[in-house]
């Protein structure tokens, strides 16, 4: 098992009765950073009978997906979920049951719980979110700390600096939370279940790079 220093069974209850059972105990991002693996395994488990299989993208058939969404491998998406068109899923993510992407959202490396919705023109990156999340119009996650020399993402948890030993890692949001439309938050974000952020409003763990102790 890899060093699980925040298990997202803290932060979203269920999980460990889902398919991700077997990682709950594990750090966010430790399944965002091995999100192909993971689907891939994921994959292999599942039902024809069930699920449309092709390519390593697996659709639940009572899923519904618009002409227009463009779905990249790997991929599954739960069933009664919903994917609109302009939607676009890459680069290795999981669905639950009953969640939708609406137009123009992006979403990337991430795994979702069942009932989270992203309303449109989101993105979200090398995130784990729980059950009931919704992210209003244009709510983004950022996953890359484009303003720093020092990439490395670390998250804050109990008052401590935790090093994630990844460039790349957006956040772990609890069940029930709530995004504003166009609220931003920022790499490295840890929210707890019904979490509110308000519109148009900035979430960041780290707002202060120099007396977190990170080199800029």
């Amino acid at each position: 098992m890899p060093d699980a220093i925040l298990p997202i069974v803290g932060y979203l209850p269920g999980v460990d009765r889902t398919p991700l059972a077997p990682w709950s105990q594990c750090s966010p991002w430790v399944l965002t950073s091995q999100a192909d693996t993971i689907v891939r395994k994921l994959l292999d488990g599942l039902s024809a009978t069930e699920y449309r299989i092709s390519d390593g993208v697996a659709v639940h058939r009572n899923a519904v997906v618009e002409s227009g969404a463009l779905l990249k491998a790997p991929l599954i998406l739960g069933p009664d979920s919903f994917v609109a068109a302009g939607a676009y899923l890459r680069g290795g993510n999981w669905l639950g049951a009953g969640c939708s992407l609406g137009p123009g959202s992006e979403l990337k490396s991430s795994f979702l719980l069942a009932g989270t919705r992203l309303a449109h023109f989101n993105f979200v990156g090398d995130s784990v979110l729980g059950e009931d999340v919704n992210l209003e119009a244009g709510s983004i996650v950022c996953n890359y700390r484009n303003e720093r020399q020092d990439k490395a993402i670390r998250v804050r948890v109990q008052g401590h600096w935790q090093a994630t030993g990844c460039s790349k890692f957006g956040a772990l949001i609890g069940s029930h939370a709530r995004i504003g439309a166009n609220a931003v938050l920022a790499p490295g974000s840890v929210l707890p279940a019904g979490a509110i952020v308000r519109r148009a409003s900035l979430h960041d763990d780290d707002p202060d790079p120099v007396s977190a102790g990170i080199a800029c």
